[in-house]
């Protein structure tokens, strides 16, 4: 599955549990351990469980491979690893407090609008 056919799988497996605030971070020109960091939010321990299971199983239902899912005991910080795309599902005060996004700050990056599609943050 091409890159961007993935990622769309991805924000959509994220869409239909509500994530939030979803960002889409391209590292494909900086790391070559993984092409999209993609961040959202969930607003409690049972959401961001829920949004990491669908992805899982969205991607498994598309045949990709789910390496890992870690975080899943406490709930405030899930990362499932796509191998091509890393997730990761945040409480707001947990993603707040880490900012992974500024990690990336040099990296293209998308914000998904609320009502779906990509709308461009940063190039």
């Amino acid at each position: 599955m091409d890159i961007n056919t993935y990622e769309a799988l991805v924000i959509s497996a994220l869409e239909d549990i509500k994530g939030k605030e979803i960002q889409v971070i391209n590292t494909t020109r900086l790391t070559a351990l993984f092409d999209r960091v993609i961040i959202a939010s969930g607003d409690s321990n049972r959401q961001t469980r829920a949004l990491a299971r669908n992805v899982t199983d969205k991607a498994r239902e598309a045949g990709q491979e789910v390496i890992s899912v870690e975080g899943n005991d406490t709930g405030e910080w899930v990362l499932v690893d796509l191998g091509a795309i890393v997730v990761h599902i945040m409480q707001p005060a947990v993603r707040s407090y880490y900012k992974l996004e500024d990690l990336w700050a040099n990296a293209p990056s998308r914000l998904v609008p609320a009502n779906g599609g990509i709308a461009r943050v940063a190039a």
